[in-house]
């Protein structure tokens, strides 16, 4: 008689959604795999924002990790498994980076706030994560780099963001030595905004996430959408474009109610609208 079969528990999660009140907490839960982008993880990071996008009680994004690393970039053993494709796995290659570029521009699209929550190392992608997101709190243990160039693999893609990040002098260094960046030199650089001692970044980044969620959430996004679009204008564009935006802004429902309320001096109540 054969034993019987003992029921396997469900595969865990690769990404967690949790939210506190206003805010969506997303954590990268592949920490065996130091969080790595794989074609899963991007999907489901994809999957998740878009839901997230037009959830009106969702007002700020964190997105966070589990175990010691934050990210290490693209799954490199996923991606070299496909060089015995007949192609020599270009058309993979090609895809996973579309949907990679693609889930990080949705993260700037996204109306709603987005907020890194950096609590170990976040190498190529992962640093690319960081900079794609509008801010970003870290561990004073944590570290960035984008050390493709030291297995010959230059991170380009990570570079789209990190240049709109950070200085060209500063940016070329990263790319072209790979060398690991500490979190207070990031913090002077620009690429995070807050540095704290180990163990605090998650409480401070939700305390961010909270301070803003305050805000009308139609400004933020009128806002968010325009500090983008803007920084690839020039100047004279820049101004014209954003004197529009201020017109409509000044239009808004929530505009009206908060200079009146600070007129009054009392707080506030936002419609969103």
């Amino acid at each position: 008689m054969n034993a019987p079969t003992k029921p396997q528990a469900p595969a865990e999660a690769i990404l967690l959604r949790e939210d506190q009140g206003p805010v969506a907490i997303l954590t990268l839960n592949r920490p065996a795999a130091r969080n790595s982008l794989s074609e899963a993880l991007i999907a489901a990071l994809s999957e998740t924002l878009a839901a997230i996008r037009d959830d009106r009680r969702i007002r700020a994004v964190v997105v966070a990790a589990s175990g010691p690393v934050f990210c290490a970039g693209h799954d490199l053993k996923e991606l070299t498994a496909r060089r015995s494709d007949p192609d020599g796995g270009r058309a993979y290659f090609q895809h996973i980076m579309t949907i990679c570029s693609a889930m990080m521009q949705s993260i700037v699209a996204l109306p709603q706030p987005v907020i890194a929550c950096v609590q170990g190392v976040a190498t190529a992608a992962g640093c690319q994560l960081v900079a794609t997101c509008d801010l970003a709190v870290a561990s004073s243990a944590a570290h960035f780099a984008t050390p493709g160039v030291d297995i010959g693999l230059f991170c380009s893609t990570p570079m789209v963001a990190l240049t709109r990040n950070i200085g060209c002098k500063d940016a070329m260094h990263m790319l072209m030595t790979g060398e690991p960046v500490a979190a207070e030199e990031a913090r002077r650089i620009g690429l995070v905004n807050a540095v704290v001692a180990p163990g605090r970044e998650r409480q401070e980044a939700l305390a961010l996430a909270d301070r803003i969620a305050a805000k009308s959430a139609h400004v933020l996004k009128i806002g968010k959408e325009a500090f983008y679009r803007q920084a690839e204008m020039g100047l004279a564009d820049a101004y014209r474009y954003a004197a529009a935006v201020m017109t409509e802004n000044m239009m808004a429902r929530d505009a009206k109610e908060g200079i009146c309320a600070f007129i009054d001096k009392r707080n506030p109540t936002w419609e969103d609208r």
